[in-house]
């Protein structure tokens, strides 16, 4: 099969697809396109690259775009917050969705790939997501491409978070192809963190939290007063799954648990910790929600790897968070991969696609090119990993119709 074909990427951000679509095809990008405020997040990637890719900015590079030529495929990875759960003011009229249409709109017209493919938040692939997936396809079809929305997780590609994706396909076709499913073995956290190692010298040795667990209130009640006195290492091996402190409370103890803990804490001289217990046993006790936000102990597979869940996974086996070289390696990021900018930025690392999740995508693109793909006699097409099923509907069929 052919394995000359070419690719570019429009706002890579620190560059998890672009590296995926490097693993798939065998190569570097001809070039990458982005837009100015995406500068400080494009310049991880570029780095990585030794700066041997042409970078051109859409907003500033009007008399350098004459040098960009054609692809085969283009990759994107669009700000999410439009779309994700984790944003309050989420909804498919938030600013930051712009950017998907606007970068789609560009790629369609201006460099017409066979493929142009991006991920996003779960939130494409659902209610909320409806009005933008309209607009999308809408674009696709003016230019006279077809169009795939995908969900998924990363359990299911062998990562060791439980984080969904959506992933969204223009096809320079009259069809849809039929997208492979995937269920991967799963790598457990625990061991994506301790294989992560690369040397005593490697500069993204350094702890994202210079702390230690054990002296996390929570996690002291836990070890010394619920478990007797014993180290997090021992705690660690006792577990089944990934928890943290305040769960193992409330699991343990119920409700009742927070009043004890918070007469614990008073006892110790935390006075913080003692109230904020006391307010999540009287939330709780009426039936609300808290905050859980201590010490975060994974085993097998995690919540998803972002905000600041980042400065509070612990590793394993020591009494210590993970290193910056930690967190790349939960992404699956190359093990020569440096971040720049050190704990400052970490948050661009989970900003970013998980590389095993991206590259299940990127080499679905290349079968697809390659011919190795069914085709599903259709222009717009839903497909979610989850539960392997698929929906299918002509372009002239109305999305709400078409969803519910």
């Amino acid at each position: 099969m052919q394995n000359n074909y070419t690719y570019a990427s429009i706002i890579p951000l620190i560059g998890g697809e672009t590296i995926a679509m490097q693993n798939a095809f065998g190569k570097k990008p001809e070039y990458i396109l982005s837009y100015s405020g995406f500068k400080a997040n494009d310049s991880q990637l570029l780095n990585y690259y030794d700066n041997t890719v042409p970078y051109y900015l859409l907003d500033e590079d009007n008399q350098n775009m004459k040098y960009v030529k054609h692809v085969d495929v283009v990759n994107s990875v669009c700000p999410c917050a439009g779309l994700s759960m984790l944003n309050t003011s989420a909804s498919a009229d938030n600013a930051a969705n712009d950017w998907m249409l606007e970068s789609s709109r560009h790629v369609l017209k201006e460099l017409r790939p066979k493929v142009l493919w991006g991920e996003n938040a779960p939130g494409l692939y659902g209610n909320m997501g409806k009005p933008v997936v309209e607009k999308l396809r809408r674009i696709g079809e003016e230019f006279g491409y077809t169009f795939t929305v995908y969900k998924t997780k990363s359990t299911l590609h062998g990562l060791g978070q439980v984080r969904n994706r959506s992933f969204y396909f223009f096809w320079n076709d009259k069809h849809c192809p039929q997208l492979p499913y995937f269920s991967r073995e799963k790598e457990p956290i625990e061991e994506c963190i301790r294989n992560a190692f690369v040397s005593d010298d490697d500069p993204m040795n350094e702890v994202v939290n210079k702390t230690k667990p054990s002296e996390d209130p929570w996690y002291r009640y836990v070890l010394e007063e619920m478990e007797g006195g014993i180290t997090h290492q021992e705690f660690y091996k006792k577990l089944k799954k990934s928890t943290n402190p305040i769960n193992w409370v409330e699991d343990n103890r119920g409700v009742n648990g927070f009043k004890q803990a918070s007469e614990w804490f008073t006892e110790k001289g935390l006075e913080k910790p003692a109230a904020s217990a006391m307010r999540m046993y009287h939330k709780l006790k009426g039936g609300g929600n808290i905050m859980r936000r201590c010490v975060e102990l994974g085993k097998g597979h995690t919540s998803a790897f972002v905000g600041h869940f980042a400065k509070q996974l612990a590793h394993p086996d020591e009494d210590r968070y993970i290193t910056i070289r930690e967190a790349l390696s939960i992404m699956k990021m190359p093990s020569d991969f440096e971040l720049q900018g050190g704990l400052k930025n970490l948050n661009m690392i989970c900003q970013n696609v998980p590389v095993t999740t991206a590259t299940d995508m990127a080499q679905s693109v290349k079968d697809y090119l390659d011919g190795k793909l069914d085709v599903i006699h259709s222009e717009f097409v839903r497909q979610n990993n989850l539960n392997r099923s698929r929906e299918f509907a002509e372009a002239t069929a109305s999305l709400d119709e078409f969803i519910n």
